[in-house]
């Protein structure tokens, strides 16, 4: 399949002419997720949920589907009946022809002040996953990891940790939104080979726009 990243932490995924794109949030182009068969949601925060724009996407095709915990699922489905499906952890489905596994089920701590949110990852195919804004470790391996590389809730060395846990063959980044130049260039140093060292797992940014196959 084609992995195209988009701003932050949108990617999309096409094959045989469909294409299934995760979390098109407000950090994201405004069009990412125009043209989709389907769209997945993590989790309701606005960098990876932008309802406008979702919204508007399922008004342009009505063969759209959303794939989505129920706190998305709830803002969506009365206008778009039976186009948005609520899933949660351990749930398998098929997406735009794509086989999509869910794992996980709450977002990782920003502070004990604030209320943790749901938070779902999708590994797709059995290829790629993305976690959303947690650490979650799939009861399977992975080949290619949306590694979430900065955020209010994460450090470094817990991005690495989580990176050598995963233990996939690649990580690319996503949850890149907030870095500028410099702080791209020092977490590419850090997870690279002059770094401490992912293990078995090769990283790259990819910049949005930019597709490789997978």
């Amino acid at each position: 399949m084609q992995l195209t990243k988009k701003g932050h932490a949108c990617v999309r995924l096409t094959r045989e002419g469909r294409t299934l794109v995760i979390d098109p949030g407000g950090f994201s182009e405004e069009d990412a997720a125009a043209g989709a068969d389907a769209v997945l949601v993590t989790h309701e925060h606005p960098d990876h949920f932008d309802e406008g724009r979702l919204r508007a996407a399922l008004d342009a095709d009505p063969a759209v589907t959303v794939w989505t915990l129920p706190a998305v699922a709830e803002r969506l489905a009365a206008a778009h009946p039976g186009r948005v499906r609520t899933v949660g952890h351990g749930d398998t489905f098929e997406a735009a022809g794509f086989e999509v596994e869910v794992h996980g089920e709450l977002h990782a701590v920003i502070h004990p002040d604030l209320p943790r949110v749901g938070n779902v990852g999708f590994l797709v195919d059995g290829e790629v996953f993305h976690p959303g804004d947690a650490f979650t470790v799939p009861d399977r391996p992975v080949r290619t990891l949306m590694l979430p590389l900065h955020a209010p809730w994460n450090k470094f060395s817990e991005v690495l940790d989580y990176a050598r846990e995963v233990g996939a063959e690649r990580a690319y980044a996503v949850h890149d939104g907030l870095l500028a130049e410099a702080g791209l260039a020092v977490y590419g140093r850090n997870l690279g080979p002059q770094g401490p060292g992912t293990g078995r797992t090769a990283y790259a940014r990819l910049a949005p726009g930019e597709t490789v196959t997978v």
